[in-house]
């Protein structure tokens, strides 16, 4: 009963496969059955995002584990204080992100509702609406202009047919359907006689046979592509799960090491479970994945003040690390709407520039009213009309292109319904697809004008004269000649053309397509969106390339991309049918393919092969789009980016992040915010980092040395936890340099701290250990500190010292007062509620008994808060060091 190839057998094979009187349509009992066995006419949809896997998909982290770790390690010793203590840090990032991801998912869910629908469908020799639904391969569709297609259907019968296709395969013009069968191996936007889920019909009438419900349509294949398109992790997924791993052979080696060269040196076996304890706390940063959270939540937020809607935290990274985009071109680089470029008459070539309305012919302003030909030209694509203009409270109805018409007849101040007022219409002669033209009969002072507008391959087959300004002149060998070259010359710029001609006549039936006088042709663009030019060359200066990935014609595809920058004319484009199977290409032309700008004809399979061929090279590969044929490209890349006023539910449901304002230099914004946020993050990772660094320095070195423990596990882990967080944080709130979009991608492969960072890590870390276990020989030598007192020195020395390390991760070109670092309000503001926060565990009892902190003498005080400004100093020292040196080199040469 199903045939694989409906659009190339004829009505009466289709028919006859399927069972099924074109004059009655099915019965419900036959509808029935084959609703039974088709199943209803739905697509799979993303299930609800349950609360519960949002929550548990915070806990999803290496270093969240290790803290899990550590907490139970703390229990099994009896250190119940720093188990509760691990516990709350967790319980803290689990809601901040749980919080932040769920308004963002919901967000995301609220943009993709789907309003239920309906279908005119012949049953039992009625016509009767039935919900979408329950339609079943076999029903016959009855449509009209305006309907949405809720099925893949096989044209029947069709009067004046055009679908609006652009969501499923690019074509940004409305198609014209018949019931003429096709070649079986037809691309998707060649079958006229096929109609497809979720298209439109923007005009004509017509009956169609549905061939394919559901998850059978091509709109259901697209789905099911988009289901099997595996979402790639973001790169700050894979280096922090990278940091991890790193972390824990860290942790497990120094605690390892540090016990059992304890016991082996005679060290008491309490005292040593009691230092590995402090060293296993000391290794993990526990601050980092509620920074982290912070950091990309705060980013989140940033992003959706610029029309940038993120569903998932670690997204808004992976944009920074964009190296790629592959941009649909229809809706997505064009505004998906036609307007008159420019049109050809007699008098020459007339640009037309819609924003304000003003007419050129070469450089200089010109009136239609100043020449006749054009006066007849616009007059007549005016009345030759089925459309309707809007206004700013009403959409435009009608063909795009005859849209078009109105808003040039309008700017020219032709507007039809005053023309109409002058010259009724009696008689229409509807679009024909055989003819390729349609006409209208007007009456004008007492006699019959005709006017007619189609292909101009078909309207110059029967033009006899042509409009010369007053003057009417025969249309000989040289002038046909001439506007065919007229044409070719507009085709190539990528323009879709309509020739525009008529005649006045004395009886109304008069023959509407002979003798007719040419008026002019007229080209139609579906423009670049206004921004798009600058947005191109930001993503270029940023060391991004763009690639445009469209349905649409060759040529098409060719002007718009060399419109708005993206190639040039030596810039070759390739289409569908040339590229075969990517996967099984040698090497060299995989190579020769990621070199190309432009990709024309081109399905939503092979999208995937083209985002694949990227991603294999390494890079970090972004998808843009609006339409139902961008789906599985958008969920297969590392990152997919749809529109939110003109996307379709299918790419809203695909997309990582969604464009509120379907504006392409919105994506810049984002790609800003994500290098912004990356470069914070590897800041106030190499700042936590080198924190605890310096701790397991100084509990490793103590303990080797015979020393007494300098630092107990808890006052480590409220220094991590409390002190070391906000600082963090606040780093995390860094403005970017004003070249951030200057610079090139990172590259994919870079880990997150790299060997500039860990050479950063290791020195501030042994500069801060240094003055610490300064602090702990003085205590022990000079003050003759005993027990609680001499951690006290060192719990404040090392506090301090982390607090002024901030300062230490500004950009060594920057001066110390006009770095970003200092000028930043949030690392003052952290600085001033660390130090109260560090007063109040030492004044308030239960803290400090809890802290095991004990009340020192003023010159014990002195001596730490001069001890931890050493490790600035000695940066800032080094610093200057490596000025002078540069300057002297600089100077020599």
């Amino acid at each position: 009963m199903v045939l694989d190839a409906p659009h190339s057998a004829s009505t009466k094979e289709v028919l006859a496969a399927y069972g099924v009187d074109a004059a009655k349509g099915l019965t419900d009992g036959d509808a029935a059955e084959r609703l039974q066995k088709h199943g209803p006419n739905l697509l799979r949809h993303r299930r609800r995002a349950s609360l519960i896997w949002i929550l548990l998909g915070q806990f999803n982290s290496p270093i969240v584990f290790l803290l899990v770790a550590a907490a139970a390690l703390a229990l099994l010793l009896g250190e119940r204080v720093e188990f509760v203590a691990i516990g709350a840090v967790l319980l803290l990032n689990g809601v901040i992100g749980f919080t932040t991801e769920l308004r963002a998912v919901r967000s995301m869910e609220a943009l993709r509702g789907l309003s239920t629908r309906s279908a005119l469908v012949k049953r039992n020799g009625n016509v009767v609406a039935l919900p979408a639904e329950e339609l079943v391969p076999g029903d016959i569709a009855v449509l009209d202009a305006g309907d949405l297609v809720a099925a893949d259907m096989r044209i029947i019968s069709s009067a004046n047919l055009a679908a609006d296709e652009s969501a499923l395969t690019g074509e940004s013009l409305p198609v014209g359907k018949g019931i003429d069968p096709v070649e079986r191996d037809a691309s998707l936007a060649d079958r006229t006689s096929m109609l497809f889920k979720g298209c439109a019909i923007t005009r004509g009438t017509g009956e169609a046979m549905v061939t394919g419900t559901g998850m059978n349509s091509e709109l259901g294949r697209i789905t099911r592509l988009v289901d099997e398109a595996e979402p790639e992790r973001s790169p700050l997924e894979r280096q922090l799960a990278l940091l991890s791993r790193h972390l824990i052979w860290l942790t497990l080696s120094v605690t390892a090491l540090v016990g059992a060269g304890g016991v082996a040196s005679g060290q008491d076996v309490a005292l040593m479970l009691k230092s590995a304890v402090a060293l296993a706390v000391a290794a993990i940063p526990e601050g980092l994945p509620v920074v982290a959270t912070l950091a990309l939540a705060r980013g989140m937020l940033r992003m959706a003040k610029y029309n940038a809607l993120i569903e998932q935290l670690s997204s808004v990274e992976t944009l920074g690390a964009t190296t790629v985009i592959l941009t649909d071109k229809t809706g997505t680089i064009t505004e998906n709407r036609m307007h008159v470029d420019r049109f050809v008459t007699s008098s020459g070539e007339i640009k037309f520039s819609r924003h304000n309305r003003q007419f050129l012919l070469d450089g200089r302003l010109f009136h239609p009213e100043a020449s006749e030909d054009t006066h007849a030209l616009i007059r007549t694509a005016v009345l030759c009309n089925n459309a309707s203009l809007g206004d700013e409270h009403t959409a435009s109805i009608g063909d795009p292109m005859e849209v078009a018409l109105l808003e040039l007849g309008k700017a020219a101040g032709m507007e039809r319904v005053l023309l109409l007022e002058k010259m009724p219409e009696i008689t229409e002669h509807a679009f024909d697809t055989t003819m390729r033209m349609m006409a209208t009969v007007h009456v004008q002072n007492g006699k019959y004008l005709v006017a007619v507008k189609g292909a101009p391959e078909a309207v110059l087959e029967r033009i006899s004269s042509v409009q010369q300004g007053s003057c009417v002149r025969h249309f000989d060998k040289e002038l046909r000649e001439h506007w065919i070259t007229a044409c070719d010359a507009l085709a190539r710029q990528g323009l879709r053309l309509l020739a525009v001609a008529g005649k006045t006549v004395d009886q109304s039936n008069a023959a509407a397509y002979e003798d007719l006088t040419l008026y002019g042709v007229i080209g139609f663009q579906d423009p670049p969106r206004a921004d798009i030019r600058a947005a191109v060359a930001d993503a270029r200066r940023a060391g991004i390339t763009v690639i445009m990935v469209t349905g649409d014609h060759a040529a098409t595809a060719q002007h718009i991309s060399e419109a708005v920058g993206l190639s040039s004319p030596s810039d070759l484009t390739v289409e569908g049918r040339e590229l075969g199977a990517i996967s099984s290409l040698p090497e060299k032309d995989k190579a020769s393919l990621r070199e190309k700008r432009i990709f024309a004809r081109v399905d939503p399979e092979q999208k995937l092969d083209l985002i694949e061929l990227h991603q294999q090279a390494g890079e970090v590969v972004a998808m843009t789009g609006d339409g139902v044929n961008d789906a599985p490209a958008l969920r297969k890349a590392d990152i997919g980016i749809a529109m939110g006023l003109r996307g379709t539910q299918v790419a809203r449901e695909a997309a990582d992040l969604i464009l509120r304002d379907d504006a392409f230099s919105t994506i810049i914004h984002a790609v800003r915010e994500g290098r912004l946020i990356y470069t914070n993050i590897r800041r106030f990772t190499t700042y936590l980092l080198s924190c605890n660094l310096s701790e397991i320095l100084v509990v490793g070195l103590a303990v080797f040395s015979g020393l007494p423990l300098p630092l107990l596990p808890l006052q480590i882990l409220f220094l991590n936890l409390v002190t070391d967080v906000f600082p963090a944080f606040a780093l995390g709130t860094v403005e970017a340099d004003r070249d951030v979009l200057s610079r090139p991608p990172r590259p994919p492969i870079e880990p997150i701290l790299a060997r500039p960072q860990w050479i950063a890590i290791v020195t501030h870390g042994a500069s801060i250990a240094a003055v610490t276990l300064t602090a702990l020989g003085l205590a022990l030598t000079v003050f003759d500190l005993q027990g609680s007192a001499v951690t006290t020195m060192c719990f404040h020395t090392l506090a301090l010292a982390q607090l002024w390390h901030v300062f230490n991760m500004r950009n060594w070109r920057e001066r110390f007062l006009t770095s970003m670092v200092t000028r930043n309000t949030y690392v003052w503001l952290a600085i001033a509620l660390c130090i109260g926060i560090l007063l109040v565990a030492n004044l308030q009892p239960a803290i400090a008994a809890a802290l095991q902190l004990v009340s020192l003498p003023s010159e014990v005080w002195l001596t730490a808060v001069i001890l931890s400004f050493v490790p600035v100093v000695f940066r800032e020292v080094s610093i200057a060091i490596i000025r002078f040196r540069r300057y002297r080199t600089v100077g020599k040469a």
